[in-house]
């Protein structure tokens, strides 16, 4: 099979299309002829060196979604067939037309929506799903904070918190990042470079605070993620793009009750991640059918191009999901 490989740890160019043999598939997976994968932050630190794979893992291949059709499954599979269309989080080998999942870890994509769209799903609804809704503890009536609001995982945020009940405030780097997250349902999008974040939200929210933060910045944005969280908020961390050592103020966690925690889903079991799928499957597939959630898409690229569409997301410009396509490479 063909496979974009990381060469060697550096910039987007080590990046090269290679061949490489089928990955072997157990008893409990299925393997997915892959037509479209998507690019995610995690890919571009494993390919700097910065974000080794979990033990099993594809170590040289990268990618933590993918969209396709089953073409074999093992013995102990027992909701898919061969020719099923699915869409899956995987551990790494994402970037092949070939890839290895946990059957319990598909999810069938949703009737009317491209490979190219259903490849743009899984990473980021896994991660906020199972960061706002299982750790944060969002409900419906309540407020959430979502840094770098027009990220792949900021658009998935928008539509879920406000489908299932919630209001949502996020962070963006541009105006026109921000009008994007307020027509897709952002209470309101605030501008990071021009505005102070912590006086805003504490002016949207009549000094409340918002309930739950879901923030992949860390570094000094950690004092402003304390001073916007309400009494009993959640601190939830999922990355820290701005550096993990911090300095804040214990005595706002206890004089408001804040809970901070956080996670990384890439080497959590099998069974943590296919539960995630199934509330996924029971709670926001139904909504993606009645059109109240949708993919987003800012661009695709063909798999031998992958250099190129680490480029983009390095620089920030996109709003939304980058992609990779294999069908007919």
């Amino acid at each position: 099979m063909k496979a974009v490989i990381i060469t060697h740890p550096g910039p987007p160019e080590v990046l090269q299309m290679a061949e490489r043999p089928v990955p072997e598939y157990v008893a409990n997976e299925v393997l997915i002829k892959v037509c479209a994968a998507g690019v995610n932050r995690p890919d571009i630190a494993q390919r700097k060196g910065n974000y080794p794979p979990p033990a099993g893992a594809p170590v040289e291949i990268p990618g933590l979604e993918i969209a396709g059709i089953i073409t074999k499954v093992g013995v102990d599979v027992k909701r898919w067939k061969i020719g099923d269309k699915v869409c899956a989080l995987v551990w790494g080998g994402g970037y092949a037309e070939c890839c290895n999942v946990p059957e319990g870890q598909c999810l069938t994509i949703p009737d009317d929506m491209t490979f190219i769209e259903a490849a743009s799903l899984p990473e980021t609804f896994f991660t906020v799903w199972s960061n706002v809704f299982d750790r944060g503890g969002l409900k419906p009536g309540e407020s959430l904070l979502v840094h770098g609001g027009s990220s792949g995982i900021g658009v998935a945020a928008i539509q879920m918190a406000v489908a299932m009940g919630s209001t949502i405030y996020v962070t963006a780097g541009s105006d026109e990042k921000c009008k994007f997250c307020e027509q897709l349902g952002a209470a309101k999008a605030i501008n990071y470079k021009t505005e102070n974040f912590p006086e805003r939200i504490k002016g949207l929210t009549h000094g409340n605070g918002v309930n739950v933060i879901l923030d992949m910045i860390g570094g000094d944005y950690a004092p402003g993620n304390l001073q916007c969280l309400a009494n009993d908020g959640r601190l939830v961390m999922i990355n820290m793009m701005n550096g993990k050592d911090v300095g804040i103020d214990l005595s706002v966690v206890m004089r408001k009750r804040l809970v901070i925690t956080g996670s990384m889903l890439r080497s959590r079991e099998v069974d943590f991640k296919s539960a995630i799928a199934r509330n996924l499957e029971k709670h926001i597939w139904p909504l993606i059918a009645e059109g109240k959630i949708k993919a987003i898409v800012h661009d695709i690229f063909p798999a031998d191009k992958a250099a190129d569409a680490h480029r983009l997301m390095e620089s920030s410009a996109h709003i939304g999901k980058i992609v990779l396509r294999f069908e007919g490479l």
